[in-house]
């Protein structure tokens, strides 16, 4: 069975686009969002949500918010005059919804069914928001990462999309050097890159 390339199916999307819909982008982190905005943003108008119940601590949780947001203001600052400004919408911390989901999940390695089902609750509340609001797209900067499988990630993005009647717009952002150009965005802007993804587990592991 061939593989879907998600990257191409994104180019097919972008190529059909006659105007400048809005998406909602779900981010964990500055780093992570970096190369996606400044790729999307000359397509789309462009609200981050940060939520992550997830990251723990909350001292992480408020750090990586703060990040996002100082990014946001230095994008702005260099599209004001090409793209559309780019919003935050910053989400509440409350990590006992991310505990409720992991419950029997705790031993779990990193990268196994846990982490399906925390991106599902993290994509979930994007697909909500952006049908609540009335966001023509939603999407996640999570398949930047070498880590994160893009297969499960647009998965959950298309039955959230047929589930609340929001289109899902596909994505393998690591494709055509993503994660490599992460890297050196958050060395232009000097960008907090954590060493864990977020949770409690993969901060242990």
């Amino acid at each position: 069975m061939n593989r879907r390339n998600y990257q191409k199916e994104l180019d097919k999307v972008l190529e059909g686009l006659d105007n400048r819909p809005s998406l909602l982008l779900h981010s964990c982190c500055a780093p992570c969002s970096s190369y996606v905005l400044t790729y999307l943003s000359g397509y789309f108008d462009i609200t981050i949500l940060y939520y992550n119940p997830n990251i723990f601590p909350e001292e992480e949780f408020d750090k990586r918010a703060k990040e996002q947001e100082r990014l946001i203001g230095l994008l702005n600052d260099e599209n004001e005059k090409s793209c559309g400004k780019i919003t935050f919408i910053r989400g509440v911390y409350d990590p006992n919804e991310f505990f409720d989901m992991a419950k029997g999940l705790e031993d779990v390695p990193e990268g196994g069914s846990r982490c399906y089902k925390c991106y599902e609750l993290r994509m979930r509340e994007a697909a909500r928001a952006a049908a609540e609001e009335g966001f023509d797209f939603f999407t996640t900067t999570l398949s930047i990462s070498p880590l994160k499988n893009a297969d499960w990630i647009n998965e959950i993005g298309e039955n959230l999309a047929a589930e609340y009647g929001v289109k899902h717009l596909p994505s393998d952002f690591k494709k055509r050097e993503g994660y490599k150009r992460s890297i050196e965005l958050s060395k232009k802007y000097g960008l907090y890159r954590q060493n864990y993804c977020g949770c409690i587990y993969s901060h242990n592991e």
